[in-house]
């Protein structure tokens, strides 16, 4: 096999049958529905054997894992030349949110291709990463060539609900796959943003926010809807909601969110020392345009209220009600969330976390951020990489108690008007064909390169 560990020299194994299979792969991935309702119902194992089929046929020896049967995971070691090396890990999810297909142009899991894209649910979310992956190291069986490092690839199932039976399972159950593994790539990152005036960035996320799903439970007095109750439950829950949802939070830079406004306000040609005791964001950010969409929604913690239960009959005041909220947090802002929902929810209101994710956070002056920007930008020279905090969260929270590193890095290179953060969970999902290709030479060169 050739060795890659000496500098790239141009050359690549990517070949016209990687580019076909990445649309192929995408296209078929997305026909398996593996729609993950949250209630446990979801079925992830065609897909993951579909994708431990072409593994295997690349040399590969995948293992498929399940906690529940159907829920099913996917890991594989390619072994890299230097032994010595740290591991790499790669993943991505199989499972994908609901779709309804009234709503839609196409049908979510026709996986049709239709003027150059690649239409249903899971075309960028993630099933589109996904398929990089396999057309990635199928490329690199029929060339004969293998990376540095380790690289444990793992297709997970339930990322979209819980990770129980998916990347928390694996990290609790089988943590022994993933030895040597210090840091890794998956979804969210990479992806073309179009700033306007010509200016096109390329966020990579190195931090994420943490998850806090929270159910709040009002206890009052039931009685009969026509008279008078000072302990009315559905009451104290919509008052401790309304100032939940009219809270104000206060602004906390973390380390990736001060490196984001710093290029960003570099490349807006604005003067913004970003460490100064005095430093406004949201003045910054309302200089940005456009750019200010990549960090607004993580300039602070939040809490949005979601789902309300209260009552049984319209003439009966119950004696309990409970809502639910998602909240997020940032690292460093656990306490300050914890203490503003003690304060907002009041003595009324009790709240417990239904789901908790810690934050990560990633270097962003590190080396391998460093190849992840040089990746990018070997195939878009006129693009700019700049680190950014995903508002959401990923599979990396769970492998992260093994002491993995995770960056989001699923390059795309998308037209203008192409509206990349609506496609996630959003109606009409697609991902334009020239975009996968970028993709596929993004992600070869950046795993020859680590």
């Amino acid at each position: 096999m050739a060795d890659v560990t000496t500098p790239i020299d141009g050359t690549t194994p990517i070949d016209d049958r990687a580019l076909d299979e990445v649309v192929t792969f995408t296209s078929e991935l997305i026909r398996i529905d593996t729609t993950n309702r949250g209630g446990g119902d979801c079925q992830e194992r065609p897909a993951a054997e579909y994708a431990a089929e072409r593994l295997a046929a690349a040399g590969l020896e995948p293992v498929l894992l399940e906690r529940t049967p159907g829920r099913t995971n996917v890991v594989a070691r390619l072994e890299g030349t230097d032994p010595s090396a740290d591991a790499l890990l790669v993943h991505g999810h199989l499972d994908v949110v609901p779709a309804e297909p009234d709503d839609w142009t196409v049908h979510p899991f026709s996986g049709e291709v239709r003027d150059g894209v690649v239409w249903g649910r899971g075309a960028v979310d993630m099933k589109n990463m996904d398929a990089m992956i396999l057309a990635v190291v199928r490329a690199w069986a029929r060339a004969g060539v293998r990376p540095r490092r380790d690289i444990v690839i793992a297709y997970t199932a339930d990322e979209e609900a819980s990770a129980a039976d998916g990347s928390g399972f694996l990290a609790d159950r089988h943590p022994d796959l993933f030895d040597g593994c210090t840091e890794g790539i998956s979804e969210s990152g990479a992806f073309t943003f179009h700033a306007g005036h010509g200016m096109t960035l390329y966020p990579i996320a190195a931090g994420e926010r943490g998850t806090a799903w929270l159910k709040l439970t009002a206890h009052g007095r039931a009685g009969h809807g026509s008279k008078v109750n000072r302990a009315n439950a559905v009451s104290r829950l919509a008052g401790a909601i309304a100032r939940i949802g009219e809270h104000e939070w206060p602004v906390r830079l973390t380390t990736t969110v001060r490196a984001a406004l710093a290029e960003l306000a570099a490349l807006h040609g604005i003067d913004a020392d970003v460490d100064a005791a005095d430093f406004d964001a949201d003045a910054l950010m309302s200089k940005l345009g456009t750019a200010a969409a990549l960090v607004e929604p993580t300039v602070r913690n939040s809490a949005n209220p979601t789902m309300l239960d209260a009552g049984y009959k319209i003439n009966v005041i119950p004696g309990h009600a409970t809502a639910f909220v998602d909240g997020r947090m940032l690292p460093g802002g656990e306490a300050e969330f914890h203490d503003t929902m003690d304060r907002l929810t009041g003595p009324d209101v009790e709240w417990e976390f239904h789901h908790r994710e810690v934050p990560l956070e990633a270097p962003v002056d590190s080396p391998t951020f460093a190849k992840l920007r040089a990746a990018v930008e070997r195939f878009d020279p006129a693009g700019h990489v700049v680190p950014y905090c995903m508002p959401g969260g990923t599979d990396a929270k769970q492998f992260s108690r093994l002491g993995i590193t995770g960056y989001g890095f699923s390059p795309l290179k998308l037209p203008p008007g192409f509206d990349y953060a609506a496609m996630f969970h959003g109606v009409d999902e697609r991902v334009p064909v020239e975009a996968l290709h970028f993709g596929v030479h993004v992600l070869d060169h950046y795993l020859r390169s680590a």
